[in-house]
This record gives structure tokens, sequence and C-alpha cells, in this order.
């Protein structure tokens, strides 16, 4: 099969073909910025933009199988988060004739619940321009695929893994040099990731399993997770430096955030901070029974495997931005470490 996977110079892209090219896969990659891997020999590159129909046409040519997975993440802005995420869904959609769609969508789309834990026939309520998008882009597949088209959407938890940096490279940057880790709140809840490799196994069930099977919408997490202080201690006792998660006190700390937030001084954008005290978890049993698919890792298990590959390439790392195969910016928080001395 040959797979056409959108974004996948991204953190995702990049783990799903290298796990398809290890299947024996053929693959087209179709993103805004260059295949900068040592893949790159074994793949075919095209540069271009998901709302260009004609980009995606010349991209799709020869494919089986489309792996949407191109999104504006959370720090871009509004406008162009909708642009990529709703009408480049839409295009993608038109443009690729009536192959299967893998469309990975996010558990963003469950706004801020009231119950868990989330199942697939759960009200859709976005939060922020972001969790909006996914929404509305979630209703262009449903719309498509109430139409005749095969479109799989997966909704993963936020997933880590090789190349994933962003936020967690706080966490990991934080680990390395033996400082505690701040925490809001007391961390008791429970917060369920994702290993990229799990989310990887998802999406080639989802477009290879016959249709009655995988057209349709799944969660996808970790089966096994704690809490969000237990996980997260579980990175500082790979450190090796004796470091512990330390709790802050929730309501000065998210005034300050959203001071700093406000003065584009913090790297944290609300959808983090205001949720990350609370309990977020989704059933993934439907993946499970309807397309056969077993999470491999558990939150601790990725989180290590990514702080590892972190300490491993910390030294090439590029600049700061705002996606996820770069460190965001600390901003105040850079300061903040000052607070959090190193341990021996």
């Amino acid at each position: 099969m040959r797979w056409l996977v959108t974004g996948g110079a991204g953190f995702f892209g990049i783990n799903l073909i290298r796990h398809l090219l290890k299947r024996g896969g053929d693959v087209t990659s179709l993103d805004r910025q260059p295949f900068d891997y040592p893949e790159r020999s074994k793949i075919t590159e095209v540069v271009g933009d998901i709302r260009n129909h004609a980009d995606v046409i010349r991209a799709v040519d020869g494919c089986d199988v489309v792996v949407h997975a191109a999104a504006a993440l959370p720090l871009y802005p509004p406008d162009e988060i909708h642009t990529i995420d709703v009408d480049g869904t839409r295009t993608v959609i038109e443009a690729t004739g009536n192959r299967r769609i893998v469309h990975i969508s996010s558990t963003a789309v469950y706004g801020v619940p009231d119950h868990h834990p989330l199942l697939e026939s759960d009200k859709m309520t976005g939060v922020g321009p972001y969790g909006t998008a996914k929404v509305e882009a979630e209703h262009v597949c449903i719309g498509a695929r109430a139409a005749g088209r095969e479109i799989a959407v997966l909704r993963p938890k936020s997933f880590v893994g090789p190349e994933r940096l962003g936020v967690f490279a706080l966490l990991y940057e934080w680990a390395r040099e033996g400082r505690d880790f701040p925490l809001l709140g007391k961390g008791t809840n429970r917060y369920q990731l994702l290993d990229v490799h799990d989310l990887c196994t998802a999406t080639v069930l989802a477009g290879t399993l016959p249709a009655d099977r995988a057209n349709d919408t799944f969660n996808i997490g970790a089966h096994e997770f704690t809490t969000l202080r237990e996980d997260f201690q579980a990175v500082l006792d790979a450190a090796g430096h004796g470091a512990r998660m330390r709790a802050l006190p929730i309501a000065p700390a998210l005034w300050a955030l959203r001071k700093l937030e406000a003065m584009k001084l913090s790297p944290l954008y609300p959808w983090i901070y205001e949720t990350v005290t609370e309990d977020s978890y989704v059933s993934i049993e439907k993946a499970r029974t309807q397309l056969g698919w077993s999470p491999r890792y558990s939150n601790k298990a990725a989180l290590v495997r990514n702080y590892r590959w972190y300490c491993d390439n910390a030294d090439r790392l590029g600049g700061s931005g705002v996606t996820h195969r770069v460190p965001w910016k600390q901003g105040a928080l850079a300061l903040a470490k000052l607070a959090f001395r190193r341990r021996a």
C-alpha cells in the first residue's frame, strides 16, 4: 500500500512514516515544511499546503490511504487554526477522491468534561479556537462519511514519544538538570496520555481493516495510568537526581499564569493550565474491541521513553517555537527555575 501522510514532517508524521516504512509500506509526505529526516530518500516528499487543492491532488497521486494528521496547534493565531484545521480538512476530503481517510482529531473536542471516562458518543464542545476548530473539522468528516466516504476518526489523548518536545520539554529540561518540578495542586487527578507508537498502530488498523469495523470514531489513549503526580514523578526518578514534584497552591498559580499568558510571557496556553488539575481520561474499549487495538505503553513508560530520547538528543535540538518538534519558549518560567534549586 502507498500511504499519504499530511503533516508528514511533524512529530506524529515522522513517527508514523517510520512505522509504515518498517511495515514495508510506501509513503508520500505532504507538509509545508521540508522533510529533514534521515528517511528522506525512502519516501516521496511533496512540499505544499493542505489548503491548496492542487497540492493535495499532486500528493495523493498513486496513494491508497490518506492519514490526515496536518493541523495547526493551539499556539497558532486563531484565524490560521481555523483555516488549517477546518478548511484544510475539507480540501483534503474533496481532493482525495474515494480513498479512505484516517483523520487525526483530538480529545479536545470534549471540552471541559463533567464525567469520566469519556465515550465517543459524548457531546462535542470545543473550548477556544483550537478545540472549536477540531469540532468543526470532525463535522466536516461526519458529513463526508454520511455522503459515502470512508473516514475513520481517531481522537488521541496528548501523545509523547521520540521527537516530541513542546510543553513536555519543560519537564524534561528541569528533570535533566536535577530540579524539582512544579505541579498545580496536589496532582492526585488522573490524566491519561498516549505513546506515539500506540497511536501509529491504531492508525494502521483504521487504515486497513474492513470498513464495517474502521469507518467510525475512536478514542485512543493509554490503558495504564495513575495520577499526574505519580506519572510525572517517573521522569524525575529516571533522571536520578532525587528531584520531586512540588505542589503549588492552585488559585495564586492560576492567577499568575493567566497574567503571564496575557502578557505573552508564558508558553502555557489556557487549555493546559485550566485543565491540568482535573481528571482527564477516555474509554478506549471501542478501539480495543472494534479495531482489535491494544496499547503497549503506560503513561509512565511513555513519558520515560520520551525523556530518554530527549536526553540523547538535547545537544542537537534547535531553537524554540510553537510546534511539538521544538521546545517552547519558556518565557517567565525560565526565571521560575531559579526557585527550584538543582539537586546533587
